[in-house]
């Protein structure tokens, strides 16, 4: 037995779809797949769809006098509701930040909000993209029953993905906790709307796992000196960012997925 054990009684939000069911009075099974033909229950109709006056069609039992037999998807459930639990509160932390010490910076975009983008489980860990008005990064997060609260913050570490190794600096909030983030793109004056943001972090999610790209962003060299260019650049980037803010001139056309994942690649190891 996995997932929800014991008695169903009416638990709607404890067994998926999937769930295979069974009466606890005669153990006759009610399986998503088959459905009943004794009620022209239709194949593929789960059980927390059927009608609440449907009964055991062997003993006639009641729905919630059955048990959970088995449920394939309870591990989605579970891993639904991780990932939900830990980006409400990294979404609720930067937030916090946004609105204590970044809003009135010249180099954020405005136009923007805090938003975790494409989440998944990822060899265990939580990973995604977070989009906020000053940067867009994507980040990992602890498995669950690890501890990353003693990070070191600043300390770099390279993560190997499909489509490329990729450079992570450690970091640790109150209320995230410890987590590690890969700069994909910074400031974020070249978004006009927050969908063009999201649209780019899902594209992102998606080619990070794609093994074609790590030809054409496998260029350590290239990629160094152009971070390096970047970081040397900063301070002119912040001031066109706010010249840009206080004449109110139309914003440039988002990156594309493949300049967002290159801006992220890790140099070559030293």
């Amino acid at each position: 037995m996995s997932g929800f054990e014991g008695s169903y009684l009416g638990a709607n939000d404890k067994i998926s779809p999937q769930a295979i069911m069974e009466c606890k009075i005669c153990w006759t099974p009610y399986d998503p797949a088959e459905g009943d033909d004794t009620r022209s229950i239709l194949p593929g109709t789960p059980f927390i769809a059927l009608p609440d006056d449907w009964g055991c069609p062997n003993c006639d039992a009641p729905k919630e006098q059955f048990l959970v037999s088995e449920d394939p998807g309870s591990d989605a459930m579970r891993e639904a509701e991780v990932l939900a639990e830990k980006t409400k509160a990294l979404e609720t932390d930067f937030t916090e930040v946004w609105h204590a010490k970044m809003r009135d910076v010249p180099m954020v975009n405005k136009l923007l909000h805090v938003q975790a983008v494409g989440w998944g489980i990822h060899q265990g860990r939580p990973l995604g993209v977070l989009i906020s008005p000053w940067f867009m990064n994507l980040i990992q997060l602890p498995a669950e029953g690890e501890d990353w609260s003693d990070l070191l913050a600043g300390t770099k570490e390279v993560i190997g993905f499909p489509s490329g190794e990729y450079e992570f600096i450690h970091n640790v909030r109150e209320m995230t906790g410890g987590y590690k983030a890969c700069s994909l793109f910074s400031p974020m004056g070249e978004f006009k709307t927050q969908q063009q943001a999201v649209d780019v972090a899902e594209a992102v999610m998606q080619a990070l796992f794609m093994e074609e790209h790590r030809a054409e962003t496998d260029r350590s060299a290239d990629i160094r000196a152009s971070r390096e260019a970047e970081i040397a650049a900063q301070e002119e980037a912040e001031k066109a960012a706010a010249e840009e803010a206080e004449t109110g001139s139309d914003l440039p056309e988002a990156p594309t997925r493949r300049q967002v994942l290159t801006a992220g690649m890790a140099s070559e190891a030293e």
